[in-house]
């Protein structure tokens, strides 16, 4: 079995944002094991797994990321989207467009701490479009 769909996320504030239960209330049925593939169809944000029970985390993602790679670097050339454009891009880029997750009983097989976060990199980045493809017997 293989299916594919999309969906959309709504607008959300620069940052790292939990997005596990919109995803999980978005999937398909999923077999009893699989694997779910999710790519995000932007170049200036990006998926990733990480800690769901304390925000601070989120916070310090943010902090970390935005100090390696900060906004309106003058080394950019790319600049005609705004300072927080190119950036944007790099750090799409360090986190990746997508994320495979084992589906096990018919559920994605996360850790007991793990979370799927939506990396937000612009200031007003709009709607964020996933293709969830579902891989399984």
């Amino acid at each position: 079995m293989v299916a594919q769909h999309q969906i959309v996320l709504p607008e959300f504030r620069r940052g790292f944002h939990l997005v596990t239960s919109h995803i999980e209330r978005n999937l398909p049925v999923l077999p009893k094991t699989g694997i779910v593939n999710l790519f995000i169809q932007h170049t200036s944000a990006a998926l990733t797994i990480n800690e769901n029970a304390d925000p601070s985390v989120r916070a310090d993602f943010r902090t970390f990321t935005d100090k390696i790679i900060p906004d309106g670097d003058r080394c950019f050339s790319h600049t005609l989207e705004g300072d927080d454009d190119m950036p944007a891009h790099i750090k799409s880029s360090v986190y990746g467009q997508s994320l495979t997750i084992p589906v096990t009983n018919g559920r994605l097989n996360l850790g007991t701490w793990q979370g799927i976060y939506l990396c937000e990199f612009r200031d007003y980045g709009g709607p964020r479009h996933i293709v969830i493809t579902v891989i399984g017997e």
